[in-house]
């Protein structure tokens, strides 16, 4: 039997998504230390940005972590399937910077239109709410109630189980989940607030 360092590159990468989806943490360094330096240079190259590239870096791996059951090597090889996820991952952080680069610059236009700090204030606060509203649009409609009925309609997650007639334990996880699409959604506007 051929021993790790004699076994065919790409088995070796199979192997360790094999092991990675048994969850065995080793298996998940040794993909790192395969392949982080191209990927992380893969995300430096589409950001422009070191700290960014990082955080990519490591959503990748999570992303590869989670999902390495349902890689399917007949369809990529292992290295092209961590490509595309930090690609998929870099232009979505790209697109966010975006969107919150423009959303400051509408805010400053709109600061700049007015003398009071009160007036900079509520547009400030205006465009937050508008990109809440537009987030919780996207949001499925089973994720989205829960959260109206939760924070609109002030309902207790025991309530809102009985006003939609569903179990708590669903109540909880649509929650989690609603919340989790917008904090990550909305993350450049929350740092803006911290």
């Amino acid at each position: 039997m051929a021993s790790e360092t004699q076994r065919p590159p790409r088995d070796r990468e199979r192997d360790l998504l094999r092991r990675m989806a048994e969850e065995d943490a080793g298996a998940l360094a040794e993909l790192y230390d395969l392949f982080a330096g191209i990927l992380n240079a893969l995300a430096v190259r589409i950001l422009g940005n070191a700290a960014d590239a990082e955080e990519v870096l490591q959503e990748a791996f999570v992303h590869a972590w989670r999902q390495a059951g349902r890689y399917d090597p007949a369809r990529s090889s292992v290295s092209t399937w961590l490509v595309l996820i930090t690609r998929s991952r870099a232009i979505d952080r790209l697109r966010s910077r975006r969107v919150g680069e423009r959303t400051a610059s509408r805010a400053r236009h709109e600061v700049d239109r007015h003398e009071s700090p009160r007036g900079a204030r509520r547009v400030q606060e205006g465009e937050r709410r508008r990109r809440v509203r537009e987030e919780m649009a996207r949001l499925p409609e089973e994720q989205r109630r829960v959260l109206e009925l939760a924070y609109y309609g002030g309902l207790t997650q025991t309530e809102i189980a009985r006003e939609a007639g569903i179990p708590l334990g669903t109540v909880k996880t649509r929650t989690l989940l609603a919340m989790r699409k917008l904090r990550t959604a909305l993350r450049d506007e929350l740092r803006d607030l911290l």
